[in-house]
Order: C-alpha cells, then sequence, then structure tokens
C-alpha cells in the first residue's frame, strides 16, 4: 500500500466521532492469523453497533461479530471479519504486518 492510501485511511479513522487505534501486540498479531480478528482501542463510550459500522466503512469489509473489554478504563474491542474478508489483509493496510 502506498503512503499515500495508508494516510488517507488513518486520517479517516481520526475524523469521525471516536477514532479506532489499532493494537499491535504479540497476541493481537496471533488472533489475526489464526482467528481472524481484529483487535483495536476505543473511546469507552462508543458502543457495538457504533464501531461495528465503523469498522465496515472504514474498511469496506463485513464484521460478524462485536467483542469488547474494559480494562483500567480503557475499552478494547475485537471485531471477527466474515470470512471472505481477511484481517491480515486489512492489518496489512495498517502496517501491522
Amino acid at each position: 500500500m502506498n503512503p499515500r492510501k495508508k494516510l488517507e485511511i488513518l486520517t479517516k479513522m481520526k475524523s469521525g466521532r471516536f477514532h479506532l487505534k489499532p493494537i499491535a501486540t504479540e497476541k493481537a498479531v496471533m488472533k489475526i492469523e489464526a482467528e481472524n480478528i481484529l483487535t483495536f482501542d476505543v473511546d469507552k463510550r462508543q458502543t457495538k453497533v457504533d464501531i461495528k459500522k465503523e469498522i465496515e466503512s472504514l474498511f469496506n469489509i463485513k464484521v460478524d461479530k462485536i467483542r469488547t473489554q474494559i480494562r483500567d478504563n480503557k475499552k478494547r474491542v475485537y471485531a471477527k471479519l466474515n470470512k471472505k474478508d481477511l484481517a491480515i489483509d486489512v492489518a496489512t493496510k495498517l502496517a501491522l504486518m
């Protein structure tokens, strides 16, 4: 992916009311590869429906399931993608892989 396209995606992520911050830990990368799950830090006030719509519109993919975890006053989102859409492709666009 060229740097201009990457910058455009990151700008869109921050331009909305809420922003998604992709997580690139070892555990998150294992989930991308093994379970087709993307992991993000989000604003604690954001609902699952809002998160799902935002992910689907930003990356033009279908999200099957959203799981959230609130810990240390931070909200982490695990987005399970449809089998047709590979998480590794989205992670490559975000330069996580």
